[in-house]
């Protein structure tokens, strides 16, 4: 079985539950768009091959576990705090505030929950923030990998408003490509301010 997945049956069976969330965020390091962050239950016995942190797959299979992840979940929800609400309350703030948005919305309420990193969002639930989370539990994988599939298909999507800043190959990230196009061609509406105050 997959370490991630022995992970989370030795969790349960440690604090007597059946049902475990796991939550993660995809979008904090970005210079442009909307940070995204998923929770999802999985049944306990719902096992897939090759399941792991988000950043350490391919697209092709982070799509496939994403389909396998959404039709078997028992619960899943996807959220996001916008580019404004980063401006407002700064990006960390932001990423726990999408967080406790996408843990509010799911339909089958967990009786534990695993945060990936070291901060807690603001959700009525007993929880835990696990660092490398979305290496460490199966949980936590599949969030990471619903917010990170779901946040690259939207910058895809900006791309197609802003096909001037490449925005589906570097999906908003500080390469140094997206920085020649900001350069190039100014903030767009969709950058984070505060994310380019360094820029001249």
């Amino acid at each position: 079985m997959n370490k991630l997945f022995n992970f989370d049956e030795e969790f349960r069976h440690s604090k007597e539950i059946a049902l475990l969330c796991g939550i993660d965020e995809a979008g904090r390091g970005p210079l442009a768009g909307d940070v995204y962050a998923a929770a999802v239950v999985l049944p306990p016995d719902f096992l897939s091959d090759g399941l792991n942190d988000s950043k350490k797959l391919s697209e092709k299979k982070r799509n496939y576990l994403f389909d396998e992840i959404t039709h078997n979940a028992l619960s899943y929800s996807i959220a996001i705090a916008t580019i404004e609400e980063i401006e407002q309350i700064n990006i960390l703030n932001a990423a726990l505030l999408a967080m406790k948005r996408a843990y509010s919305a799911l339909t089958v309420k967990p009786e534990f929950t695993l945060i990936d990193g070291n901060k807690l969002p603001d959700i009525d639930c007993e929880k835990s923030a696990l660092i490398k989370g979305d290496g460490t539990s199966a949980s936590v994988a599949a969030a990471s990998i619903l917010a990170k599939v779901t946040r690259d298909r939207y910058m895809s999507s900006l791309h197609e408003k802003y096909p001037e800043y490449c925005f589906d190959k570097h999906k908003g990230y500080g390469t140094k490509l997206h920085y020649e196009k900001i350069r190039e061609y100014g903030i767009s509406p969709v950058h984070r301010p505060s994310f380019l105050k360094k820029m001249h």
